[in-house]
């Protein structure tokens, strides 16, 4: 009977569903004449003599340019480890609900504008010097952790039924998979679940069994580092939601899209052990 239910959970899987002078000289007579105007230089043969000019005609002014615009340390489209500073330190204010990314886009301009307005800086959405010191010496300098969380969302408070024993604890409100050992959090890393057809089922279940390179019989996909734990439902890791994010969605599994994160705890897991889904 129980190869029978492993051959049926082989069977299944699951796979992603998007600027003039002084006065002359005087004469004979003492009497004083403006100073001789010197004569001008011959005229060539190709040369045109230059416009006379009025004497009370305005001399035509300079062009004033404008000084350059100072340029921001930081706009919209950057990308890096000065932006994921910025962001991390924002959020420490409040102005970035989101962990870093590195990337400067629209959340992290409305962030900077915030920030901007409560300095009584222009409201320009870039970081210019003064705005960028005035952030510094209102925050701290973020930790690593700060700038690189494990996951994009608070994993929130684990289920009660997650602090007993070694637990794959999974929150369908924070989109989270914590492995939690006697009632501590170890690694944390970003899910997704299946779609209102083909939901993730909640509950307390089991490891079944585990497979490093499985690939679904089903839907002929790539399910790598998975963990069965109800059926063909399984925790793996998924490429989908690695390069598209929550825009997909899974045929029941708990994708996971930190490689990284989840072979470490495919080693660690062994069969029987806790699987905890909640919403």
């Amino acid at each position: 009977m129980a190869a029978v239910l492993v051959m049926a959970a082989f069977a299944v899987g699951c796979r992603p569903v998007a600027v003039t002078g002084g006065a002359g000289s005087p004469d004979s007579k003492g009497v004083r004449y403006a100073p001789a105007t010197p004569a001008p230089p011959p005229l060539g043969r190709h040369t045109k003599p230059a416009p006379a000019r009025h004497a009370t005609e305005p001399r035509p002014a300079r062009t004033a340019h404008p000084a350059p615009a100072s340029r921001p340390l930081m706009a919209p489209g950057a990308r890096g480890a000065q932006v994921r500073e910025l962001q991390a330190r924002l959020a420490q204010l409040g102005l970035f609900g989101r962990t870093p990314t590195g990337y400067y886009g629209s959340v992290t301009t409305t962030a900077v504008r915030a920030f901007q307005r409560r300095q009584g800086l222009p409201r320009t959405g870039t970081v210019q010097p003064a705005a960028w010191r005035a952030l510094r010496q209102q925050t701290h300098r973020p930790s690593r952790t700060h700038l690189h969380p494990p996951t994009t969302r608070p994993i929130g408070v684990p289920d009660p039924r997650c602090m007993r024993g070694r637990v794959i604890c999974i929150s369908k409100r924070s989109n989270t998979l914590a492995w939690v050992v006697d009632g501590r959090v170890v690694s944390t890393m970003d899910v997704r679940f299946g779609s209102q057809y083909t939901p993730t089922r909640e509950g307390t279940f089991h490891i079944t069994f585990k497979s490093r390179h499985h690939i679904s019989t089903l839907y002929h996909t790539a399910m790598p580092y998975a963990m069965f734990f109800s059926g063909g439902q399984a925790v793996h890791y998924s490429a989908d939601f690695a390069a598209h994010g929550y825009r997909g969605a899974s045929h029941g599994c708990v994708n996971v899209r930190n490689k990284k994160a989840l072979a470490p705890l495919f080693n660690t897991v062994r069969p029987g052990t806790k699987v905890v889904i909640y919403h």
